[in-house]
């Protein structure tokens, strides 16, 4: 049985979700407060840390969390170049300097990444960043800072595009399953079905 915990981390409250099926997990955007993710993972044999795209608020204990449990660094090949530049990252623009191991694997989309005997589909969605992505399983989907409850991800921020953004929702995420459930990179989960019929953002 695989089951998905979210923990709020950092100022701007990032999702972070741990998904764990026995002794097994994978760590999806664990952008701050590390010590408190590692007190979430005792006992689990972490293979994953996933960043659904390169922003600091999402790759800030990286570093903390890889050391620590040994776990491989993904991220799609389009933002690997965020791990290692704080000016890229964007959290010079916080006044800090975030910085990440360099990834282990680089995503392109379109692949599987299998994880306690399941096949993760991994789904480009650019239009936040260059190398946006959502993942896939089953009836979840983890859309980062793609597609939100009510809303969908800043386009004001270098690399971005509204219309490369909405592009993405409509032609990869729209497509999946009015049940499929939403898991944000902030806020509340949704369900593609919410976003589709009430969304103003693609509307």
């Amino acid at each position: 049985m695989i089951e998905v915990t979210k923990i709020e981390v950092g100022q701007l409250r990032t999702n972070c979700y741990l998904v764990s099926s026995r002794e097994e997990a994978l760590i999806i955007d664990p952008g701050a407060e590390p010590q408190r993710l590692l007190s979430q993972i005792e006992g689990l044999k972490v293979r994953y840390i996933i960043n659904t795209y390169g922003h600091s608020d999402h790759i800030g204990a990286n570093g903390v969390v890889k050391e620590k449990t040994g776990a491989s660094l993904l991220i799609h090949r389009d933002d690997a170049s965020m791990l290692l530049h704080p000016a890229e990252n964007l959290s010079l623009l916080w006044g800090e300097e975030v910085l990440s191991p360099p990834a282990d694997r680089f995503l392109q989309g379109g692949e599987g990444i299998e994880f306690a005997g399941t096949l993760w589909r991994v789904i480009h969605t650019p239009g936040h960043s260059p190398g946006g992505i959502s993942l896939l399983w089953d009836h979840w989907l983890f859309s980062g800072d793609t597609l939100f409850a009510g809303s969908v991800g800043r386009t004001d921020l270098p690399g971005s595009s509204r219309q490369v953004l909405l592009r993405s929702i409509r032609e990869k995420l729209l497509t999946l399953d009015d049940e499929v459930i939403v898991y944000p990179g902030h806020g509340p989960s949704t369900t593609i079905g919410e976003e589709r019929r009430w969304n103003p953002f693609l509307q």
